[in-house]
């Protein structure tokens, strides 16, 4: 009989699965990447069979025999970390956790939301993670999140809007060699026949609203290549082989050099809002967002670290 399965080599094998990354899998869960490697050769291993092809050096796939196991170990993980949560809390006196991703990368602008639920509420715990944009809405469906924090609209019918917490403008980020790079700003038919990158598996309409597939005059705007993570959608524009537009709120996270943020002047802003599974709406879901609603959409002026390139009025 083999040797039984640890459970940090089951979040080792399913965070790789989900980054397709050897690095990225390392720095997420703060191990090594010969962890990580030994993580997964013992599985394969022990299983007889290869749960990655790894012919390509900078990013790996899952074989069909990783794909079925993704699937089958998946909701088990979940379950075993949940229940083990929750005794642990029970012993502290905490009665339920409420998860929230953020697929913005402003969680510290929102502190209030997080201090007044904290304040309000100690018998709740309240975590927040970043949330992938491949899929963005499973985890709500799978229960690994409970709340998610994500721009508008979302016509998704198993899902509740609930209030907005703020309104952001929209920059374009161009490599400083970019012949865009000396405009004070930009319009949306720049970005017409310009290289783009997106992450898999949005919907339509949800993709169309962050960056649109046409322009105003019906020009298209190509993506040229797939993402799973901000980190390489910004080093793609850094290297000059794409362009791309974001929320004005990354540019305290990316105030890089060798990267240039231009104001679109008639692109809408972006409008992120809480979203939840309706079926599973509960009381620390209803507390969060009676919070928002009870001290408003946050403002410019209100978060200190939000600095804005010239021409985007506050």
């Amino acid at each position: 009989m083999g040797a039984p399965v640890e459970l940090r080599d089951i979040e080792i094998f399913l965070t790789l699965a989900e980054e397709l990354h050897f690095a990225r899998t390392a720095a997420r869960l703060r191990v090594s990447q010969a962890r990580v490697s030994q993580a997964i050769s013992q599985q394969e291993r022990r299983l007889g069979g290869l749960l990655f092809d790894r012919s390509n050096r900078r990013q790996v796939r899952l074989t069909p025999l990783g794909r079925q196991l993704r699937d089958d170990l998946g909701p088990v993980y979940v379950g075993l970390r949940d229940s083990l949560e929750r005794a642990r809390q029970a012993a502290q006196g905490i009665t339920a956790t409420l998860r929230v991703g953020m697929l913005p990368f402003n969680i510290a602008d929102l502190h209030p939301y997080w201090k007044t639920f904290r304040s309000r509420h100690p018998q709740w715990h309240l975590q927040i993670r970043r949330a992938p944009f491949i899929d963005p809405f499973a985890g709500l469906r799978n229960g690994g999140l409970d709340v998610l924090v994500v721009w508008l609209p979302v016509e998704e019918p198993d899902l509740t809007t609930g209030p907005v917490l703020f309104t952001d403008p929209r920059l374009l980020a161009v490599s400083v060699e970019d012949e865009l790079a000396g405009r004070t700003s930009v319009s949306l038919e720049v970005l017409a026949h310009r290289p783009h990158a997106m992450a898999p598996g949005m919907p339509d309409y949800w993709e169309d609203r962050y960056l649109p597939f046409r322009t105003p005059r019906g020009h298209a705007i190509e993506r040229s290549q797939t993402i799973s993570n901000g980190d390489d959608l910004i080093n793609l524009v850094g290297t000059g082989e794409i362009v791309h537009s974001f929320p004005a709120h990354v540019t305290q996270y990316w105030a890089m050099p060798h990267i240039r943020w231009l104001p679109i002047r008639d692109m809408a802003p972006l409008a992120y809002a809480l979203v939840w599974r309706t079926e599973n709406e509960n009381d620390p879901i209803r507390a969060l967002a009676r919070i928002v609603k009870d001290l408003g959409p946050m403002h410019p002026h209100d978060m200190g670290s939000w600095d804005y390139p010239a021409g985007i009025e506050r």
